[in-house]
């Protein structure tokens, strides 16, 4: 008799059948390629990774006390006001005088940056900074992460963020605008953090900044209340390979002179450690984005001049962390001819925003390092938009020839079968399913074209005992990319 997916069952389970390595596949959760979670074997595919299209700056230094400006935030939604809110870290014309400034926008793509009277410039509250205390100034009136928090029982404390430059006092507000200090103790950390929130867990993830083998690192905090945080004992941080690989790329960036280039440079200086880096849950996964500073050149004030490129990193526990791809960039820089803020420094994005079947990636771009004598008066740094396919992260590519992909087996659940994948011309993906001896019990009809989330339709149906059963998949690609697969109800 077939294995049932049922408690009492399940308790009997026998250890052959623990051997074949079975996985959950929760219905509407997508399984991506990041990792080889779910996977039993692939022939004759290949994986790419893909980067995102870049459309440039979104927010600009346009306002009379703006000279660059930076993120550590996701966008948010705000359903009561139907508008997406972003904060930004904000350098002003003076010298030493910064704080946190606030947009927000109804599509994503135009903002407007409202005036909030709360804080004072050259003798003016005519500004969007935002101040949880009027009288604060730079570095502890900056305003590192937000979140939103939808499920919170409070509606005064929805939006929840980081309050300080060093250390980081957790801070609630109703509306993103207005906020208060909690009474609880801050987190510590330098110049950089990040914060996302994993609602599925309930769990607030930020990464604050230590110091690590080669540098600059983060360690992983977690929370469930956003007021009492476990540090995970997890330090991401640059190793040895880095260190070889940023040879490589700094070399690549000194003789491409379409880059700009560091305006100090000594081989003795060289260094890779991590800036930043942003952690999210995205479907089963985490996915790390790390900026990964690469250092070349000591300058005189005693900081380093350098570059950022970000990378990609998953996890399926937030404790054992791979770098994907060999470490390939993700994001990098900008052309120096196309007028772009992105040249030198990237810093990643909190989170994606999805829109329709789309990530929205929204990072800091910053043209320099170490300013020229005379800097570009347009700004120096704005918020830009990377977008990427939904799922689009990683891809099982096949040629003409078919390529497979077998699943480990895993409980039907019922419902429908479904993929997001690319097929080029006389392309297809087919999918079987399999029952614990490996023999077939249905075969699909054939997925063409371009479809983010393609249906499939089996030739005889799939029998009514199948739920319940400890099935596996076949995936049989032609001229095609395959992104995802999941269950549907």
């Amino acid at each position: 008799m077939k294995s049932a997916c049922v408690s009492i069952l399940a308790l009997l389970f026998s250890a052959a059948a623990e051997a074949q390595e079975t996985f959950s596949a929760p219905v509407g959760e997508r399984q991506l390629f990041l990792d080889d979670h779910g996977i039993a074997r692939i022939d004759d595919l290949r994986r790419t990774v893909h980067q995102p299209r870049k459309r440039g700056p979104v927010i600009r230094p346009d306002q009379p006390w703006e000279a660059a400006l930076q993120t550590r935030c996701a966008p948010a939604w705000d359903e009561a006001t139907k508008l997406w809110k972003l904060w930004m870290l904000t350098s002003t014309p003076v010298e030493g005088v910064a704080g946190t400034t606030y947009a927000e926008s109804a599509d994503g793509v135009n903002w407007t940056k409202p005036i909030l009277h709360q804080w004072k410039f050259r003798e003016s509250s005519e500004n969007n900074f935002i101040a949880v205390e009027p009288d604060s100034a730079w570095p502890g009136n900056a305003m590192e992460n937000v979140v939103y928090d939808p499920d919170d029982p409070d509606p005064q404390q929805r939006f929840k963020g980081f309050l300080g430059a060093f250390g980081r006092q957790p801070i609630v507000s109703p509306d993103g605008i207005h906020w208060k200090k909690l009474d609880v103790a801050p987190l510590p950390s330098q110049d950089e953090s990040n914060l996302s929130y994993d609602r599925q867990r309930r769990t607030f993830i930020a990464t604050l900044k230590t110091g690590g083998p080669f540098g600059r690192s983060h360690a992983i905090w977690t929370s469930t209340d956003f007021r009492h945080w476990t540090n995970t004992g997890v330090l991401f941080h640059a190793d040895e390979a880095d260190q070889r690989l940023a040879r490589e790329h700094i070399q690549a960036r000194l003789a491409d002179h379409n880059l700009q280039q560091p305006r100090y440079h000594d081989p003795a200086d060289y260094n890779a450690d991590i800036y930043n880096v942003g952690i999210f849950r995205y479907e089963g996964a985490y996915i790390a984005l790390p900026a990964v500073y690469h250092a070349t050149g000591k300058i005189p004030i005693g900081n380093t001049d350098g570059f950022h490129l970000i990378q990609l990193a998953s996890s399926r526990d937030l404790l054992s962390w791979g770098r994907i791809a060999d470490r390939q960039t993700w994001i990098g820089p900008s052309d120096v001819r196309d007028g772009a803020f992105d040249l030198t420094q990237l810093l990643p994005p909190s989170a994606p925003i999805l829109r329709d079947d789309e990530l929205w990636f929204y990072y800091t771009g910053l043209k320099y390092r170490v300013p020229p004598d005379q800097p570009d008066p347009g700004g120096i740094g704005a918020i830009c938009l990377a977008v990427l396919r939904r799922d689009g992260f990683v891809s099982l590519d096949a040629a003409s020839q078919p390529g497979f992909l077998n699943t480990k087996p895993f409980c039907w659940s019922g419902g429908r079968l479904l993929a997001n994948f690319e097929a080029g011309d006389h392309g297809e993906l087919v999918a079987e399913v399999l029952d614990q001896d490996g023999q077939v019990i249905a075969r699909s009809q054939s997925l063409t074209g371009d479809q983010t989330q393609g249906e499939f339709y089996w030739n005889d149906g799939l029998p009514e005992s199948l739920v319940g059963q400890q099935v596996s998949l076949r995936f049989t690609l032609r001229s095609a990319s395959f992104y995802a697969w999941w269950l549907a109800e």
